[in-house]
């Protein structure tokens, strides 16, 4: 009589589980390096419409940037619907919609969220809007000694 027993060994089960778990800790870091790149570059995305919009105040308004925190651009939706949200992957700051006013030349400080430069006499950075970071970004760069942290885009 002929047995034939189908099925895998115990041996050939845990080489399976064993290269599963090689490829899982490979993988599982790239992932992660996926989803800070994709934050990243989500941040620059809308840096970008804020700094369109500001545009588009500045040519509205005869030569004059916005001197709150913005506010104004979003007042009835006519710029910008929204600030939207300043992720900033692999630093200490949470994701948020803040922005914080600068009044002096050079960035001061590391809050997070987005920074604008309000203050008209300061004619060089004037109107200019930046991710609120000096950590490094993804690419390692750290560009806290001029006007825009973080990047420079």
């Amino acid at each position: 009589m002929k047995n034939n027993k189908k099925g895998f060994t115990l041996i050939e089960l845990m080489i399976v589980v064993a290269i599963i778990g090689i490829l899982a800790a490979i993988a599982i870091p790239k992932f992660s390096d996926l989803i800070n790149k994709a934050k990243e570059g989500a941040t620059k995305g809308a840096l970008s419409s804020v700094r369109s919009a500001l545009q588009v105040y500045y040519g509205d308004n005869e030569g004059m940037f916005p001197t709150d925190t913005l506010a104004i651009l979003t007042t009835n939706g006519k710029y910008i619907s929204e600030i939207p949200l300043a992720k900033l992957p692999a630093t200490t700051h949470a994701d948020t919609k803040v922005v914080t006013a600068q009044g002096g030349t050079a960035y001061a400080g590391d809050a997070g969220g987005w920074a604008y430069f309000n203050v008209q006499s300061n004619s060089a950075v004037w109107g200019t809007f930046v991710a609120g970071c000096t950590h490094e970004d993804i690419k390692g760069q750290n560009n806290s000694a001029i006007v825009e942290p973080w990047t420079s885009f």
